[in-house]
């Protein structure tokens, strides 16, 4: 019964339990045995307290259900804070950090009855330097980052849903590379109070399931935003745009996402001329904030910091406030221009990484499709299913204009249909 446990969705978890057919303690301990069977080989945790995560699983059968989520495990990264785990953020210099509360995302999970198993690995301060998960598909490939633990972990069905966050493409990157669905909401939507700030005008959280519809549930347990109502007017239309990085795109992902508008017979849209800067307006933006949000962390403990961080974050001291303006003004003119890039359409379908997961655990891969949207604030999702040369997952991404998320999760939901279909 174990293995059939680990592959139950969130919704029919949690359907399952609320039914008496499954009890949160069995599926609680199915998780915790895949999770000491494999996480030595793909290092998806930096915390698990099993002690804990069985107490709470039968505290959860012993009552009525409490909330939608009612008894069901998840995960939480490590940049996300919890009161009953050490939260590190990736970084040495917080290895001893407990906080005394938990995040707000997270005291809105576990009144919906969900029940933490423990922290997932994070990059350091969710940004480049890697942690040492590896991806469950290929164990000398990166699972992508920032969210690479959650990300992992929820492909390797230690867990059937896991928080993540995206500055730049840290959701919508690792659920590509690991084969799984990532959601990104519109910028706001998802309370961002006790996770630690990095870009504080990006920072966006969301879940990593192996089911649209997980997304959907467990991102409106801690919503308050209408942006996740779906709407009562049929599927959303989908149009295909290239965006003006197609050709930094391995051709194998172009001829695959390519191949996939023209299945489902999308039509094309051109992008407005000035999209073309956006990606560079969301590496000055990111760059500079995260130089002001680790200001204290670079001053203090500079020798407790990687190389790589350190040279990130010399970058961004180094923009100028006049750089800094003009990228912002950029960001807001581009988002009034979304009126007319959905104007015909609901909803866009593009690329969501370059290529496969590269091999080795240095990095953790190019967020450069996933820049230009988190900068617009733009709800968005990807989708499985799509396969590089090699055989190792290739995502895809739908975007939707600002707080449409239930039409984002609803063309993935079509999208990610169509691609199940084609692979049986």
């Amino acid at each position: 019964m174990g293995d059939a446990l680990l592959e139950l969705s969130v919704t029919a978890a949690a359907a399952a339990i609320r039914e008496g057919e499954v009890s949160s303690e069995q599926l609680v301990s199915a998780c915790l045995g895949r999770i000491a069977e494999r996480d030595d080989d793909v290092r998806a945790w930096t915390h698990v307290d099993a002690g804990a995560a069985m107490t709470a699983a039968r505290a959860c059968d012993a009552t009525s259900p409490s909330g939608p989520l009612h008894g069901v495990p998840i995960g939480v990264k490590d940049l996300i804070d919890t009161a009953d785990a050490p939260t590190a953020y990736g970084s040495p210099i917080y290895a001893k950090h407990r906080p005394r509360e938990d995040a707000a995302c997270v005291r809105r999970l576990r009144a919906a009855g969900a029940v933490v198993l423990g922290k997932t690995v994070t990059t350091e301060f969710a940004l480049f330097h890697p942690g040492p998960t590896a991806n469950p598909h290929d164990l000398t490939r990166t699972p992508g980052g920032s969210s690479s633990g959650s990300a992992a972990a929820v492909a390797d069905h230690m867990v059937p849903v896991a928080l993540g966050t995206q500055t730049a493409g840290s959701i919508v990157r690792p659920a590509s590379f690991c084969g799984i669905y990532g959601f990104k909401p519109t910028f706001g939507v998802l309370p961002t109070g006790g996770v630690k700030a990095i870009g504080p005008s990006l920072d966006t959280i969301g879940p990593l399931a192996r089911d649209v519809d997980d997304l959907a549930l467990t991102a409106a347990v801690m919503a308050d935003d209408r942006a996740l109502r779906p709407a009562d007017d049929g599927p959303p239309s989908i149009a295909f745009a290239e965006t003006y990085e197609w050709q930094q795109a391995a051709r194998s992902t172009r001829e695959a996402v390519s191949a996939l508008a023209d299945q489902l017979e999308l039509p094309a849209v051109t992008l407005p001329p000035e999209f073309t800067d956006l990606v560079a307006a969301q590496v000055r933006i990111m760059d500079a904030e995260a130089a002001a949000a680790l200001d204290r962390e670079y001053r203090e403990h500079p020798e407790l910091l990687s190389d790589q961080l350190r040279q990130t974050l010399d970058r961004g001291r180094a923009i100028g406030a006049d750089e800094l303006r003009d990228a912002r003004a950029l960001a807001t003119q581009c988002r009034r221009a979304l009126a007319s890039v959905f104007a015909d359409h609901q909803v866009l379908l593009v690329p969501s990484v370059i290529g496969e997961a590269p091999v080795g655990l240095e990095s953790t891969g190019d967020p450069l499709f996933c820049r230009m949207w988190t900068l617009l604030g733009t709800p968005a999702v990807a989708i499985p299913g799509l396969r590089g040369p090699q055989g190792a997952p290739l995502g895809v991404q739908v975007v939707a204009p600002l707080h449409r998320d239930a039409d984002a999760l609803a063309a993935a939901r079509c999208v990610g249909r169509h691609l199940a279909e084609e692979m049986t």
